[in-house]
């Protein structure tokens, strides 16, 4: 079986996570930590990043931060993993949910300034499979309402929006590093603080809302609790472990961008023929190759190819079920406008494996993939290019 995903390992994370037991210091925010906050910091251009046990708990923090009150508003994709929405949801404030782009995947700017109401408090707009939105029109509807802006960067570590790092643009950004991700830790996360005046009560909040770290820096002499918060610290291994696959960011990148690179020429025949779209990638974007996914003409098309492929012995998977036709979506969100393109774009899109050392079968899995699709789709639903989508390049 060729699996989905395989997690990736430089040859230095055994070594760091031995030298951090030498160090004597196996809790959070200890050496290897501080080494890899100055690295984001300095990557991304973040004021301070933090380092956290998960994007989710990045995204509590960054809800948290927000001051949030009942029936406070926060618009954002239904087209996300579900940590995006819980995060507020948790903090007592309703997501708005806005259709996505038909291109991008990404939520639809255009549709934003509509869910705005006098309740509205932030923006969280996602990058998915680290291709960034636009951001420029993104930002400035939030200056103009006055909201703060969240980026769910979770996918987007090494990509980029118009030169800048996905994650750096917003007031707040939020990373992961969990396995299925570019760039790992087993578990993890970053929070982004591009706006210093989070700096400080961010801290707080990720030291169980304690004062801890300013005690550590001689600001005051002993420490307490001081607002609400939560331990959202990663122990000192698991930044060891990053730290080694931070040291290789940009090799990673580029290997996993030869792969993209390989499924996007080898499907190109498929989409001209109408039997599929290829994934998109605008031209004001820097990719990271997060992920390789193809547009199916149906439901059915999509879930033959899975099965067909899983019969084959190659691991392939669709992605989320749209927030807003969850139970835990309706419950406690909303939705601004119709859904069609999220609705309609979950049902066909399918994830081929694509992990650092499948280099040698990429071709293989596409000559597979192609073989399927020629012999199953109907080209009767063709719609490559539904909506006035041109063809990608």
């Amino acid at each position: 079986m060729i699996p989905f995903n395989k997690p990736y390992m430089t040859g230095k994370e055994l070594w760091n996570i031995a030298q951090a037991h030498v160090n004597g210091h196996l809790a959070g925010d200890g050496p290897f930590t501080n080494k890899c906050h100055d690295w984001l910091e300095q990557t991304i251009g973040s004021d301070k990043a933090l380092l956290t046990h998960s994007c989710t708990a990045a995204l509590e923090i960054a809800a948290n931060l927000l001051d949030l009150e009942p029936n406070d508003e926060v618009i954002m994709p239904s087209y996300t993993f579900v940590s995006t929405a819980n995060a507020f949801v948790s903090q007592g404030a309703t997501p708005v949910f806005v259709d996505i782009r038909p291109d991008t995947l990404n939520i639809d700017e255009t549709k934003i300034e509509r869910a705005i109401t006098e309740k509205t408090r932030a923006i969280v707009p996602v990058h998915y499979s680290g291709v960034g939105c636009d951001m420029d029109t993104i930002m400035s509807i939030a200056n103009r309402h006055g909201l703060i802006v969240i980026e769910d960067a979770a996918q987007g570590v090494m990509a980029s929006y118009k030169d800048k790092p996905l994650g750096g643009i917003g007031q707040l950004g939020t990373l992961s590093f969990h396995e299925t991700k570019n760039i790992i830790a087993g578990e993890g996360g970053a929070l982004l603080i591009n706006d210093p005046t989070f700096i400080e009560r961010a801290k707080i909040i990720r030291e169980k809302g304690t004062n801890r770290d300013a005690y550590f820096r001689g600001v005051v002499d002993k420490y307490t609790w001081v607002d609400t918060g939560s331990s959202y610290l990663p122990g000192e291994i698991i930044a060891a472990f990053l730290y080694a696959q931070i040291q290789e960011a940009e090799e990673i990148t580029s290997r996993r961008i030869g792969m993209w690179n390989t499924y996007h020429h080898e499907f190109a025949s498929l989409e001209s023929r109408g039997l599929c779209r290829r994934h998109f990638i605008p031209d004001y974007c820097k990719h990271n190759a997060h992920m390789y996914y193809l547009l199916l003409n149906s439901i059915e098309d999509r879930d033959r190819l899975i099965c067909t492929l899983k019969e084959m012995g190659i691991q392939a998977v669709f992605h989320y079920i749209p927030l807003h036709s969850s139970p835990a979506g309706k419950k406690f969100a909303r939705t601004s406008g119709n859904m069609s393109f999220t609705d309609d774009l979950s049902q066909r899109l399918v994830r081929l494996p694509l992990w650092v050392g499948l280099e040698d079968k990429i071709v293989d899995i596409a000559d597979t993939v192609k073989n399927i699709i020629k012999e199953t789709t109907n080209t009767k639903h063709s719609t490559p290019t539904m909506h006035g989508l041109p063809h990608t390049t």
